[in-house]
């Protein structure tokens, strides 16, 4: 499958002339990183805080049940300093399926008994603190990975329900091109047999620090540059917190395990999934 650009729009509907006085002088917004909460740091050098950076959205990168990721430009006028980012919007209650939160928000917690009834209930109160934690657990997550060196986006900054991430891809001049999912990787591309450890390697990295991504597929797993980097967290389980911990930990081994099978790559579900359920038992 091709992978096609996202171009820029025209310079004269990008920077719009028409907006509010008040409003920035090029793109569709000013930079959203004042009002945001912040990744971790130290900070990738790629990164722009500045206040006077405007953004524009570039374009819609993948639909999904519980989010859209849109590619958003943000720049700083007048100099050439312009990076891409991945932007996750969480959707509204009314137009989000909840029929899979119950066994992913099992061993969450919140503060207040009102809140955990009102979620427990379905209520409309309880589905918007449903996605507030959907967006602010993908965060905490990535913001955790990323200081462990795990194989993840940099989680640039969370603002409410929009989370503006690493962008993995090139950033050619006609427009950033995304990185495939590794069930669109071709054998030239890279090396099953490396993809595999970088993916054995990684379970287990994750199993050792407690948790289990929830929701793993050849449809998450990124290749970039032959490296692997794993999204969508937003589901991210504790393997000993939550009752089904160890049945999604397993399911995640089993749905990789039998795509790389499908690719002719000779590999060993049981002893991986055997070799992580052991080393997050030994946490609890």
């Amino acid at each position: 499958m091709a992978h096609q650009p996202f171009h820029l729009p025209a310079k004269q509907a990008l920077f719009a002339t028409d907006t509010a006085p008040d409003g920035p002088p090029e793109g569709e917004r000013w930079s959203t990183w004042e009002t945001a909460t912040h990744g971790p740091k130290p900070r990738p050098d790629w990164v722009i805080t500045d206040l006077g950076a405007v953004e524009a959205d570039l374009g819609i990168l993948k639909s999904g049940k519980e989010a859209d990721v849109h590619v958003v430009r943000r720049w700083v006028p007048g100099t050439d300093r312009s990076i891409a980012l991945a932007a996750k919007r969480f959707r509204a209650s009314e137009h989000r399926m909840f029929h899979r939160d119950a066994g992913y928000l099992e061993g969450r917690r919140v503060r207040r008994s009102r809140e955990m009834r009102a979620m427990a209930r379905r209520t409309d109160f309880g589905k918007e603190l449903i996605t507030g934690q959907w967006a602010f657990a993908e965060f905490d997550a990535l913001c955790r990975l990323w200081a462990m060196g795990m194989p993840v986006p940099y989680p640039v900054q969370l603002d409410e329900t929009e989370m503006l991430m690493e962008f993995i891809g090139t950033d050619h001049p006609d427009g950033p091109v995304a990185a495939p999912r590794l069930h669109q990787v071709r054998g030239e591309q890279a090396s099953l047999g490396d993809l595999w450890e970088q993916f054995e390697r990684f379970v287990l990295d994750l199993a050792d620090a407690g948790w289990a991504h929830g929701d793993l597929s050849p449809y998450n797993l990124l290749v970039h540059d032959s490296r692997l980097v794993v999204i969508d967290w937003p589901q991210v389980v504790d393997i000993v917190g939550n009752p089904q911990g160890f049945g999604f930990l397993e399911r995640d081994v089993r749905t990789v395990c039998a795509w790389f099978e499908r690719k002719g790559l000779a590999v060993d579900a049981d002893e991986l999934f055997g070799d992580a359920a052991a080393l997050a038992a030994s946490r609890a």
